[in-house]
């Protein structure tokens, strides 16, 4: 159902179409409901989340050899002894957000209401997700009704845990007596270090889908990109030289999803489609030429590489159906992604041998083993660049020969 239908059938000041909220357990479950519903159909369309129907044993290629695996307790992450990389991976576990340097696993925060973390550009912060706590208010005719609420926060903490998270800013709504939310997710900081993508529909959901925004920390203000809206968007992803801003529009043929990866230029508002239907999580590489990528199809998801300008499949990394959410390595030289077995979700990395662009596929190194990472929340990479090797100047990435997609 629509937005605009919701909105012709609900009462007015009734923001999400719950209609009368008495007694309180039903707008409640409504509201949940809704809300579980929503994500997963939505995840469902795209191929977002592969399924392996299971007992959960077996291989991390999706087989059926191998004992029975049972996830770590939820204040635990399991890693080899022999684990190694460059700089520091975040993710999400149990609601709460992880840093992870070689072998050496920490918790950042113990909210157990946390997710999608990302670091700052320079790798002082993480920024991610949390869903607050209170009471929301609408009136239902000429009734107020209040009902439990979870609203998303914007928050920021210190990478090395030296202090406690911080909000950046709230989704929650106050206008006249009503009290409600927008929606925020996926948070990814500009190279400029204050402007930071989100999907929302904020600031008045009820004049918005949840679409590509930025919040400018400097402000205090959003602005919403002229961009072609589809069913709405997800996995933003700012290029590390700031030119562009990559994310997805989602959108369907039937009931089967057709998401595409578009890119808006922040200097002159033009947006460009890079791939067709079936590509999602576009991560850049660190010379913002190139972009890891979830590849969706009817057997599941995979890592592939795609060049930035014309979309082209340049290599896959993954043939599992279970791999999904890449991230680059800033140093270039691997793509770490998340990976379902049964019903557990863990971090593998994969080197990349060869020249930029014309790489083949390396080593497979597991960096978490039956975790059970969150497996709605991107991993972020962070390495310093005292640790980065020397990047060869290189030229600009080129002007796409196809003509730009006109933002609506």
């Amino acid at each position: 159902m629509t937005r605009a239908t919701r909105r012709a059938t609900a009462p007015p000041k009734d923001p999400y179409g719950l209609g009368p909220a008495r007694p309180y357990v039903g707008p409640v479950l409504a509201l949940v409901a809704l809300v579980v519903v929503g994500l997963i159909t939505l995840s469902l369309m795209n191929g977002q989340l592969p399924f392996n129907i299971g007992s959960g044993g077996g291989t991390g290629n999706g087989g059926d050899g191998g004992p029975a695996r049972t996830p770590a307790p939820s204040n635990q992450v399991i890693v080899e002894p022999d684990v190694a990389f460059p700089g520091t991976i975040v993710y999400a576990k149990a609601g709460n957000i992880w840093v992870q340097s070689g072998t050496d696993v920490r918790q950042l925060t113990d909210s157990g209401r946390d997710s999608m973390p990302t670091f700052s550009p320079d790798g002082k912060d993480v920024y991610f997700i949390r869903e607050g706590t209170g009471k929301a208010k609408h009136r239902a005719g000429n009734v107020y009704t209040w009902f439990d609420q979870q609203t998303p926060e914007l928050v920021r903490v210190p990478a090395d845990g030296s202090e406690k998270p911080v909000q950046v800013v709230s989704g929650r709504i106050r206008d006249g007596n009503d009290r409600w939310f927008f929606w925020m997710r996926e948070p990814s900081v500009a190279p400029d270090g204050h402007t930071i993508a989100v999907v929302s529909d904020g600031p008045n959901p009820r004049e918005s889908e949840v679409v590509v925004q930025n919040y400018d920390t400097e402000t205090g203000a959003f602005t919403k990109p002229e961009t072609p809206i589809g069913i709405g968007h997800q996995d933003p992803a700012w290029a590390p030289d700031g030119r562009y801003l990559a994310f997805v529009k989602n959108d369907r043929a039937g009931s089967r999803g057709m998401p595409q990866i578009l890119k808006w230029n922040p200097e002159n508002g033009r947006v460009f489609t890079i791939t067709g239907p079936g590509y999602l999580a576009p991560a850049w590489s660190p010379d913002s030429k190139y972009l890891a990528a979830t590849k969706t199809n009817s057997f599941g998801t995979d890592i592939v590489i795609l060049d930035s300008v014309t979309g082209v499949e340049l290599l896959r990394l993954t043939n599992d159906g279970n791999s999904f959410s890449p991230v680059w390595s800033p140093a270039g030289d691997a793509v770490a992604f998340l990976r379902l077995n049964g019903a557990i979700t863990d971090l593998v990395m994969v080197k990349l041998d060869g020249a930029p662009g014309d790489w083949t596929v390396g080593e497979e190194t597991s960096l978490t083993e039956v975790s059970g990472l969150d497996a709605g929340s991107r991993p972020g990479w962070f390495i310093p660049a005292s640790e980065l090797p020397e990047r060869p100047a290189t030229s600009s990435p080129g002007t796409p020969s196809a003509a730009p997609t006109t933002a609506p």
